[in-house]
């Protein structure tokens, strides 16, 4: 995840030319394979394989098959670290631990962005509505974690970490990170179970905003509607380009035009049309969705789609685990694990968020922060049913069958979840 998120062989001369990544994920695979461990089981992991499949179809007919070729290899390494995180995350203290790292990386990467003047530490990361982006999704994490933490000194550690990560996000001047960062800002407060707390910290966390926040960025937050810019400039653009991809799947509605392909065939789905006068061929969707539904078709939104599904009915779970817990008396062993995977689900499920509506204008498809996301949902869903379900069969046996309920509040076996440290 360091080599991943952190990239410190774009920031340390001479470290890239040792392919740290790809040797790590190698390893990963050796210890997956060693483990006898991996579980494919959960529906996500089964929906991911489909989606490879899909991409290894294309390899041969897609317009640029060396682009489909890199996206499928790209898209392969994340599905081996997902596979990584539901497989080695196997006890509460790990899942703390992963947390602790997601936001240490996070500061690492704002330090950089800070020194840079808003711009990601390099690769995926180097523009700065990608790096907006990857910083709205660990935002929820230190807002969340402001709740859950048992000190003062930790509160305001966290609350320390997320003024840091808004002010790095401002310093992206990203217009589509803004309304990202909006988003997660609404859900946190509405997720929130001490209402006036939570809008009171809101409030200073706006305040800091209005004061830290220099006027380029107010002006890059108000060209949202200006008209030369839905005509003309960027907004227009991407206008544009959403047409063209439209008519671009309309074209190729069942397994589209293969994936990476959307800039090698956008000029024949012109039509002869021009942006101000030229094509702009070459360039990327500028929206996920519109990445996703030329290049993959119906066959690969489903897939995505059912994978959100199934990631939004494990959060449920684990919210009435959590519930069920709170009725049963919070006295009984586990519940502590139970309260703390509570706000980890809200950080999760806001930090999806962050990604879902931040990613309506970037190419953010087959970056890895949607998939190592789910692949920590997954790991939090099977570790709070597990442990939960034998953590209270021991201590209320004589009262209810644990085992049962969690089975029949989300509909899923017992028996395709891990079992823990």
């Amino acid at each position: 995840m360091m080599l991943e998120f952190g990239r410190p062989q774009d920031v340390v001369p001479g470290l890239g030319y040792l392919f740290l990544p790809m040797l790590t994920l190698i390893v990963i695979s050796f210890m997956l394979v060693k483990s006898g461990n991996v579980n494919f089981s959960n529906k996500q992991t089964i929906l991911f394989l489909p989606l490879l499949g899909l991409m290894v179809v294309h390899g041969p007919i897609a317009a640029n098959n060396f682009a489909a070729l890199m996206t499928f290899k790209g898209m392969s390494l994340n599905f081996i670290a997902y596979l990584a995180v539901i497989t080695f995350v196997n006890s509460f203290r790990k899942m703390e631990t992963l947390a602790g790292l997601w936001l240490g990386i996070h500061v690492f990467l704002s330090i950089i962005g800070t020194i840079k003047g808003g711009h990601g530490v390099g690769g995926w990361l180097g523009d700065e509505n990608d790096f907006c982006m990857e910083i709205n999704m660990v935002i929820p994490f230190a807002f969340f974690a402001i709740f859950s933490a048992s000190s003062k000194v930790k509160k305001m550690t966290y609350l320390g970490l997320l003024s840091f990560y808004i002010l790095t996000a401002m310093l992206t001047l990203s217009r589509g990170g803004f309304i990202g960062m909006a988003a997660v800002g609404a859900f946190c407060w509405a997720r929130s179970s001490r209402k006036v707390l939570a809008a009171f910290l809101v409030f200073l966390l706006i305040s800091f905003i209005l004061v830290a926040a220099p006027d380029k960025y107010w002006s890059e937050i108000a060209s949202i509607t200006d008209d030369q810019t839905k005509e003309t400039g960027t907004g227009g653009e991407r206008l544009y380009t959403w047409e063209v991809g439209w008519d671009m799947f309309l074209a190729n509605p069942i397994i589209g035009v293969g994936q990476g392909n959307f800039p090698w065939v956008f000029q024949e789905y012109e039509g002869g049309r021009q942006f101000n006068g030229r094509s702009i061929a070459g360039r990327a969707a500028h929206s996920a969705y519109f990445t996703l539904l030329p290049e993959l078709g119906l066959v690969g939104a489903c897939i995505f789609v059912s994978m959100l599904y199934f990631t939004r009915r494990d959060l449920l779970l684990i919210y009435r685990s959590y519930r069920n817990g709170a009725k049963e008396g919070m006295e009984l062993e586990g519940t502590n694990d139970l309260k703390k995977a509570y706000f980890y689900a809200n950080a999760m499920q806001a930090s999806l968020i962050a990604y879902l509506v931040s990613s309506i204008f970037i190419s953010t498809l087959y970056y890895p922060s949607f998939w190592i996301m789910m692949g920590f949902v997954v790991a939090l869903r099977n570790l709070t049913v597990t442990d939960l379900a034998n953590n209270f069969k021991t201590a209320s046996a004589a009262n209810c069958d644990w085992s049962q309920r969690f089975s029949s509040a989300g509909s899923i076996s017992l028996g395709a979840s891990r079992r823990p440290d």
